[in-house]
């Protein structure tokens, strides 16, 4: 997906090089989103505009020598100015400089756009524009977009008795034109040192930093609060100050603010503001951020942040350029670091994030495993959840939506909610249940699974079911994310930042929440305790067992070394590890480019049998479990015809899955059932990353993905 990055400085004297680095190392910080060209603009006598195809130091290069050509003064110093940059994932028309952004209006550089998302009514809007005199040099939805704003702005100001038309009056008449999924930023040469930001189902942020001397700082902090704490103290209801969903603030490690009005309201403080996609380009200048909702306009003017809401309706029937009233929210803090975002040791970001696990699942369950105690209680606390569980318990059905890893993580852990919830469990791949309008209803429970919180088929499919009545519960690893704001309750996995594309420990930290989840259904019924407990015990010890297994990263570097030439490779799971077939598959067919396949092995006889022969590699994972004797005749078959065949086995089940020794072994810990999939997932993340290094593919950027789908 695209990335937005943009840089207001407001009474702070800044050089013309420094505003380029930042706003390059802005870009640097989104590249993991995936991106096949980009492009900054920045103030001169009118708005300069450079764009490249290719990656960021493409940009920077060219970007010197133009500045150079044009004899720019590097350390000219601006105590107000405005830059936006962007980085685009091709959709509409080819990687080239004139479809990359920032787009503009025409000569001049009049106004000017980057854009996230996708504009379904482009065409319509194009045509029009065109019959009125406009010319267009990209095959992009976004050009429709900054041509459409000089077009308001030339209406507005025509003829005698026109008014001064607004920036942000400019805007909302755009955005009442414009249908789709997007997320934009608006620079003009008709309103220098302004900014507009503006969203509809794509993710937007803005930081904010405050520069104040120490008495200063004193003086805000005290005007600040004492009104919070004043209204505390009469026992004001201060719960609509929260900056995100209230029910995951008591699951996050996040902490929101009291209102903060003083950073959003007139006020001469030095300051710089920031506008992203999301938090990598911003944590390492300020914390302080605001989660844009979707129909906000926010606008940046002389060190001031106003937000309007934008009513579509309301707008289309109240005649043109009328201004909404208004809007305050609340400032919230980051808890993310810098080297959370930063490759450390490690070659690279998947690598890295698959190492990562055994300290990710710590900081899952932290606070939500209980065990021992006074009463000597294993128990689970999802505070998130605790006043809903009763209507969880009494539903119809629960049923749980994802796409790809996420929908996988679901997957894995269904068999384990089945068990213990007493409620029936069914999966749904997001995108599907909206093609065919499946039935939701009011007694279902509606689970969200999304690492980004942003996925687009999944935000429609929860518009869907809010629609439809049921209760909608969310578990995401962002903070704020449009899930997490719009569900009822909901679960943060605090799997921390991950930066590759391809899904690693937020995979296996959603199975731990699921699992703990089922724990938390299911109560403390009788029948169940020893089951239940002995699935705490092996929660406690997941961390440790996923360290003995990333042992296995030579051998799975071996094993990628026999497969480097191979075209396809299939993977054949059962009960618990269908799931991580299909996971183990994904990851080698998006980051390796090899064909690969997840099959349910029950099914091996109902056709793919048929591509067995001594030449295709085919994984079985047979752990023990309860499919364990079954997965021993799909080996025994297998060998039968002369397959290719590598086992995932328990260890000390080598000659129990492989007598004689056909066939090559891979051993792995034995865990309770359910927490299986979590182990035996990781071996085929390392041969997945081993086979695309070996390859001489991007890892952390495979061809054609981007990290979070956020448009269709």
């Amino acid at each position: 997906m695209c990335g937005i990055f943009a840089y207001l400085n407001y009474n702070v004297n800044r050089e013309r090089r420094f505003i380029l680095q930042l706003l390059f190392n802005g870009l640097r910080r989104l590249e993991y989103r995936g991106y096949d060209s980009a492009g900054i603009a920045i103030d001169h006598d009118q708005p300069l505009v450079f764009r490249q195809e290719g990656n960021i130091e493409s940009l920077v290069k060219s970007v010197y020598q133009e500045v150079d050509a044009l004899g720019l003064d590097l350390e000219e110093s601006f105590s107000v100015h405005a830059g936006i940059a962007h980085t685009r994932w091709a959709t509409h028309g080819e990687p080239a400089p004139r479809n990359s952004h920032p787009q503009t209006s025409g000569d001049g550089n009049e106004f000017l756009v980057v854009h996230n998302g996708v504009i379904t009514n482009y065409q319509v809007l194009k045509e029009t524009l065109i019959r009125h005199g406009f010319t267009f040099e990209s095959e992009t939805d976004t050009e429709v977009i900054p041509k459409l704003a000089k077009y308001v702005f030339d209406k507005a100001n025509e003829g005698e008795g026109s008014h001064t038309v607004t920036f942000s009056e400019v805007v909302l008449e755009v955005m009442r034109h414009l249908e789709g999924a997007y997320a934009l930023i608006f620079k003009s040469l008709h309103y220098p040192n302004e900014l507009i930001a503006c969203k509809r189902g794509s993710p937007l942020l803005l930081g904010v930093k405050v520069m104040m001397s120490k008495s200063d700082d004193i003086k805000d902090c005290t005007a600040r609060y004492m009104p919070a704490l004043q209204a505390l103290h009469a026992s004001v209801n201060v719960s609509l100050w929260l900056g995100f969903n209230q029910e995951f603030n008591e699951e996050s490690n996040s902490g929101s603010t009291f209102h903060d009005s003083k950073f959003l309201s007139n006020n001469d403080h030095p300051k710089e503001l920031f506008l992203s996609s999301d938090a990598n380009a911003i944590v390492e200048h300020t914390k302080k951020v605001l989660m844009i909702e979707d129909g906000e306009v926010v606008h940046l003017k002389d060190g001031n942040v106003s937000i309007l809401k934008f009513d579509n309706d309301k707008g289309r029937h109240g005649g043109s350029l009328s201004r909404p009233a208004s809007v305050q929210r609340a400032l919230s803090v980051l808890e993310m670091e810098v080297e959370q975002i930063n490759k450390g040791n490690y070659e690279h970001y998947m690598q890295k994030e698959i190492h990562e696990q055994p300290e990710s699942l710590k900081t899952t369950m932290r606070g939500r495993l209980i065990r021992g105690g006074s009463c000597k209680a294993k128990t689970v606390l999802l505070g998130g959840l605790k006043d809903h569980f009763k209507t969880i318990r009494r539903s119809r059905r629960i049923v749980f939506i994802g796409c790809g890893t996420s929908y996988n993580a679901a997957l894995a852990a269904r068999p384990i909610l089945d068990e213990l919830s007493g409620v029936p469990v069914t999966m749904e791949i997001a995108s599907d249940l909206l093609d065919r309008q499946g039935p939701i209803y009011r007694e279902d429970t509606a689970v969200f699974v999304s690492q980004s919180g942003e996925t687009a088929d999944t935000l429609q499919a929860l518009e869907y079911a809010l629609e439809n009545g049921a209760l909608c519960v969310g578990i995401t690893n962002t903070v704020g994310s449009a899930i997490a704001r719009h569900t009822h309750c909901g679960v943060h996995i605090n799997a921390g930042a991950e930066i590759g594309v391809a899904s690693t420990k937020a995979y296996t930290s959603q199975i731990v929440v699921m699992a703990m989840l089922a724990l938390a259904i299911g109560g403390d019924t009788i029948s169940s305790q020893t089951r239940r407990e002995a699935i705490i015990d092996g929660l406690f010890d997941l961390p440790n067992k996923v360290r003995e297994v990333l042992n296995l990263d030579q051998e799975m570097k071996d094993l990628a070394k026999l497969l480097i030439a191979e075209q396809s490779l299939l993977v054949f799971g059962r009960g618990y590890n269908y799931a991580t077939a299909l996971e183990g598959a994904l990851k080698v067919k998006e980051v390796a480019l090899m064909h690969s396949e997840g099959i349910l092995a029950g099914e091996m006889k109902h056709g793919p049998l048929a591509l067995v022969d001594e030449n295709l590699p085919i994984i079985v994972i047979a752990t023990r479990d309860s499919c364990f004797s079954k997965q021993q005749s799909v080996i025994q078959q297998l060998h039968a015809r002369k397959g290719r065949v590598i086992v995932m086995c328990s260890k000390g089940e080598a000659v129990s899955v492989c007598p004689g020794g056909l066939g090559r072994v891979i051993e792995v810990p034995h865990v309770e059932d359910c927490l299986q999939p979590v182990i035996n997932v990781v071996p085929l993340q390392l041969l997945a990353y081993h086979l695309t290094v070996l390859r001489g593919y991007n890892v952390d950027q495979p061809r054609n993905l981007a990290k979070s789908v956020t448009t269709q």
